[in-house]
């Protein structure tokens, strides 16, 4: 491989104006006539909307629903057996099914005027009872959240299995019940947009904070009633997304319609309390597991009920069912055991509705099975990495299909144990354990192992009745006239550094510096159709189609090559940025320069269509690649305060082959932390009335660098054989386990106590409450 080229550690390219604060994002925006808006939004969960009253000195600056005609609700569709479409309107109609739901939108020269507006509509709304708890939301006799539905459900599904005879062998039997907390998923940057209408074009620009423009582009059609040749969406810089900028917002909607009705400029930007009130949107999961193993820990069979809060309704393109249909795929995990069985709910209640963050269902998967692992590893009296290293598929199994039919690409998963328990010490923890903390407090080691099945290809998302199902994702190739490159992509980089991982493709390929490629993305007009970035896909399809289009491309460019060096094509070959033939190198500035400017000199049977080309790329196996890691923590619990320090933290992993290991290390670091706040901090509550219980960040606790231990990363690079390079999709792996190697780690200190932790996050609070009951069962 090239210098700078596929496995280089290349500085990131965006670092310089990003560190330097010359990025631009949605709020750096600004345009000549300009107006700002704020939402009214409501404060109660559930009610019947009967008015809404504004001081007539505001008319024409406060608008509704009413006042969008034409206007259609947002509809996010499946082909899933039974599934029920929820209409999301932009603001609120007859009913209001969240506390924060926009209600009513106010216009002003400024966002500061606008709200000063908000403040003086008046909501008339009858209040009803709301579904705040997911499981009795389920119940028959639960208030329905859309009334012409017949319960609260917006999918059940059911995967069966022979567990009677499993259960009938088993000599351990373990069973759990476990619940996740909501989340809000925090990125530095929230949502906002800024629309304008385009006279000249005839064309509505959107500029939006997403991960998916093309996407957003089709759902905005429907909801407008335009043809999406008259939609432009492009996204400046995106401050984070992790699969809240994965959607079609109604605030966008709303802020398109004004745009055309006013014919100025519209911008919304998202504030912090908006976004802990109003999308509060993931990880709410409750699990009932029982594992049954035999008397050395290994595992029989697995049975499961899985409900998932999906909140009010399913977002645009798709989301209700995400999570809670994928449990019932992905819950046994990188295990080989013969018998599963699992039913699913996706609840609809009075919560914003749910969007798939970081991991998307595994990291409560994850924390499921690995506490079945664990308790299954107390029961058989063996150490809880001998109970995984029995149970994981093994390297000579490969390719593997398990209980759930997953092909596992490549991979020693077993190895990944072996390596993070020599990493984290195992047999000197122990051996501290036994010694005893001179402060008084417990130290426990915790681990867990998953598997992220990342760059989904058609087969998977056809069978999932997906609207936007994944197909060839293009990439747009072209030298200019003096010999560099630029690349454009359809996707969106929101932390994947595509302008650096992409050129080191393009280099890989042509051999030419990655400084002379610039590589645009997330453009509607500009670039190639792509469903975006998400599900850990954009190092596999994106990197794939630069890769395919680059070679296309340097095959034109050999040939002109060829005939400058007057040898055979055969004979030449890219190297430094020339063509090389026998007898001497011709660079491909000249190449370029001999198109574009003297085709004279061009051979006969130059290709005519130049040197730019749009390619796609699909991988002929398209069931998603197979990363994997297994986390280990060290932690010390304060048994009188509920405290938990993380005294150490190891990742070991396996991603293919890494196109920029150090942009990987980056990306694990920025997963693990958000999964120590799963695991320890984060939470949003509700009561009784579905009241969100914070809304600033004095509230909502997120963790910092005082919260968070050096993690230490260890690469295994297993070559998938189904992608072009090797590379498998990471993204997401480092918040996946966290939240399990943590608590394990915590009722690993706490064994001796009788305590056992089985919700998250493990506050001080819920540890005091844990200890206490232990105590009163002794």
């Amino acid at each position: 491989m090239r210098p700078k080229g596929v496995g280089a550690s290349v500085p990131r390219r965006e670092d310089d104006r990003l560190l330097r604060g010359r990025g631009r994002f949605v709020g750096d925006i600004r345009m000549a006539g300009q107006v700002e808006i704020a939402f009214v939004r409501s404060p109660v969960a559930h009610g019947r909307l009967r008015g809404v009253r504004a001081p007539e000195r505001f008319a024409g600056r406060v608008f509704t629903q009413a006042d969008m005609t034409g206007v259609k609700g947002i509809l996010a569709r499946s082909g899933l057996k039974g599934f029920r479409v929820s209409e999301q309107p932009a603001l609120a109609t007859d009913k209001v099914r969240f506390a924060g739901e926009p209600v009513a939108m106010c216009v002003a020269e400024t966002r500061a005027e606008a709200e000063d507006i908000a403040a003086e509509v008046a909501l008339d709304i009858e209040a009803l009872p709301a579904n705040v708890d997911m499981l009795r939301a389920a119940a028959p006799d639960a208030p329905r959240v859309h009334d012409d539905w017949p319960d609260n459900l917006f999918l059940e599904t059911f995967v069966d299995g022979d567990i009677e005879r499993a259960a009938a062998d088993a000599a351990i039997r373990v069973t759990r019940k476990l619940r996740t907390s909501r989340q809000c998923m925090a990125p530095l940057e929230g949502k906002g947009c800024v629309a304008v209408w385009d006279r000249h074009m005839e064309q509505l620009l959107l500029w939006t904070s997403t991960q998916m423009p093309h996407i957003v582009r089709s759902g905005l059609a429907e909801c407008l009633g335009l043809e999406e040749r008259r939609i432009r969406v492009a996204a400046p810089d995106v401050g984070g997304g992790f699969g809240w900028k994965g959607l079609l917002q109604p605030e966008e909607v709303c802020a398109a319609w004004l745009a055309m009705k006013l014919d100025r400029p519209v911008k919304w930007l998202e504030d912090r309390r908006e976004h802990l009130v109003a999308a509060a949107n993931c990880r709410e999961h409750h699990y009932e597991i029982t594992g049954y193993a035999d008397a050395e820990g290994r595992l029989l069979a697995l049975d499961a009920v899985a409900h998932v809060d999906a909140g009010a309704y399913s977002v645009y393109p798709f989301s209700a069912c995400l999570e809670a249909a994928q449990v019932g795929s992905i819950l046994p995990g990188p295990y080989d055991f013969p018998a599963f069985r699992c039913r699913t709910y996706s609840v609809c209640t009075n919560k914003p509705p749910i969007v798939p963050y970081r991991g998307v269902a595994r990291t409560g998967v994850c924390f499921a099975m690995e506490s079945i692992i664990d308790a299954i590893a107390r029961e058989a009296r063996l150490e809880p990495y001998e109970v995984r290293l029995r149970n994981l598929v093994r390297p000579e199994q490969m390719p593997f299909r398990n209980v759930t039919g997953k092909d596992f690409d490549m991979g020693d998963y077993p190895e990944s144990v072996r390596r993070a328990v020599a990493m984290i010490g195992h047999d000197a923890v122990r051996e501290r354990q036994k010694a005893g903390e001179p402060d008084g407090r417990r130290v426990g080691i915790g681990y867990a192992t998953y598997c992220e099945q990342g760059a989904h290809g058609t087969s998977v998302y056809h069978g999932w009745g997906i609207p936007m199902v994944p197909g060839f994702e293009q990439c747009f190739a072209r030298f200019t006239p003096d010999g560099g490159v630029e690349i454009r992509v359809g996707a969106q980089s929101h932390g994947q550094s595509f302008e650096t991982t992409m050129a080191q493709v393009a280099h890989e390929i042509l051999s030419i510096d990655p400084d002379r490629v610039s590589v645009s993305h997330g453009d509607t007009a500009l670039s190639p159709y792509s469903t975006g970035t998400w599900g850990s896909r954009s190092a596999v399809m994106v990197g794939g189609a630069v890769a395919t289009a680059c070679e296309k491309l340097g095959a034109r460019a050999l040939r002109i090559g060829a005939h400058l060096l007057q040898a055979k094509p055969d004979e030449v070959r890219l190297e430094g940025g020339a063509v090389v033939g026998p007898g001497g190198s011709v660079s491909l500035d000249e190449v370029a320069r001999t198109f574009y400017r003297r085709p004279q000199n061009l051979p006969a049977d130059v290709d005519p269509d130049g040197l730019e080309l749009t390619a796609g790329y699909r991988p002929v196996v398209d069931t998603g690649t197979f990363s994997y890691a297994t986390h280990a923590a060290v932690v010390a619990v304060d048994g009188e305060t509920g405290g938990v320090e993380l005294l150490d933290y190891v990742v070991v992993e396996d991603g293919g082959v890494l196109l920029n290991p150090m942009v990987v290390d980056g990306q694990i670091y920025g997963g693990a932390v958000q999964g120590i706040g799963t695991a320890l901090y984060e939470a949003m509550r509700y009561d009784a009335n579905g009241q969100p219980l914070a809304s600033t960040l004095a509230d909502y606790t997120l963790p910092g660098a005082a919260e968070t231990p050096p993690i230490r990363i260890a690469h295994m690079e297993t070559p998938s054989p189904n992608t072009r390079f090797g590379q498998k999709g990471i993204g997401e792996g480092g918040a996946i386990a966290p939240p399990a190697a943590i608590v394990n780690a915590i009722n690993d200190a706490l064994a001796p106590l009788g305590v056992e932790i089985g919700a998250l996050p493990a506050t001080p609070h819920a540890i005091l409450s844990a200890i206490a009951a232990a105590e009163a069962v002794r």
